[in-house]
């Protein structure tokens, strides 16, 4: 399931519990990433899925569900 490999991958990123991370987690809020943490996460998910994250979808990126709704609207998730 791509929530738990998300899950997984902002785990990792940002050093956490991945229990504590959910769907309707704010990256910035809730999980404390800041600008560096998400580049990092981008990268992460550039090279797990083998996609391009275009900028304008990093810029509406702000929970988890919008990485998760990225990922399963990209050819990735196909």
């Amino acid at each position: 399931m791509i929530f738990e490999e998300i899950k997984d991958i902002l785990a990792e990123n940002l050093d956490l519990d991945p229990n504590t991370i959910e769907m309707t987690s704010d990256l910035a809020t809730d999980l404390g990433a800041d600008s560096l943490d998400a580049i990092d996460i981008v990268m992460s998910l550039e090279d797990q899925y083998g996609i391009e994250v275009p900028d304008s979808a990093i810029e509406n990126m702000k929970t988890v569900e919008d990485i998760v709704n990225f990922i399963e609207n990209s050819d990735a998730a196909k």
